[in-house]
């Protein structure tokens, strides 16, 4: 009896790598696949914040710049120097607007007011692409984040199943047959759990920031027409 309880003992796994260790295959698969889509996560949310803060010093940058100028032609000419960013393109937009117009002669003193409109639709275009630009790939943590905890379901459940069939081979339903075979299943909820939550924060955090950030756009935007206004350009 002493010989059985230690051959049990021995076998039984005492630790979460014992578990992984001594899974069944479809586990590791779902151990697997959870593990690269944890790591698919981390890479973009690395990659956005690096990103991210590179466009936010750029436009910081430019704001400042963008504050000793008092004309469009400034504003354009920080652009020809080599100035990057979102705040420049939009510039860069509104100074080939006005280049479209004056090469069409169209021009005519002061814009209309359909004009304006119509520069107002082109700078909102402009920041809606440099949103989507900075946008890229991080719909994909949403995605992470709510398929991982099913992948993890699904790995569960077959932990159990493999369980209660060991169960019903064995003949055996005590404590100590029924618990490696749940233990390890729970292993792969863990798992998913481990995935899905930095993944549904990372999104929520940066469709924050990529929410402020299209409004700083949208202010920029209005502050290039409010200068036009102070040039005499806009009626």
């Amino acid at each position: 009896m002493t010989v059985l309880l230690l051959q049990i003992g021995a076998a039984l796994p005492s630790a979460p790598l014992d578990l992984i260790r001594q899974s069944t295959l479809a586990t590791k698969i779902v151990l697997g696949i959870l593990t690269v889509l944890s790591l698919v996560s981390w890479a973009i949310m690395f990659a956005k914040w690096v990103e991210l803060r590179r466009a936010e010093s750029r436009a910081r940058a430019f704001s400042k710049e963008f504050a000793k100028v008092h004309t469009l032609e400034g504003a354009a000419a920080l652009v020809r120097r080599g100035a990057e960013g979102s705040y420049a393109s939009l510039v860069a937009c509104a100074a080939e607007f006005l280049a479209q117009l004056s090469g069409a002669g169209r021009t005519g003193g002061a814009l209309s007011a359909s004009r304006v409109e119509a520069l107002r639709l082109v700078l909102d275009s402009e920041t809606a692409d440099q949103r989507d630009r900075l946008a890229h790939f991080i719909p994909w943590l949403a995605t992470i984040g709510s398929v991982s905890p099913l992948i993890g379901l699904l790995g569960t459940v077959l932990g159990v199943i493999d369980a209660f069939v060991g169960i019903a081979v064995k003949g055996s339903g005590n404590l100590s047959a029924v618990a490696p075979g749940v233990a390890e299943a729970l292993v792969a909820t863990a798992a998913a759990l481990s995935v899905a939550i930095p993944a549904v924060f990372g999104y929520n955090i940066f469709a924050a920031r990529l929410n402020r950030y299209e409004a700083r756009l949208e202010s920029f935007g209005t502050s290039l027409i409010a200068m036009m206004v102070r040039e005499g350009r806009i009626e």
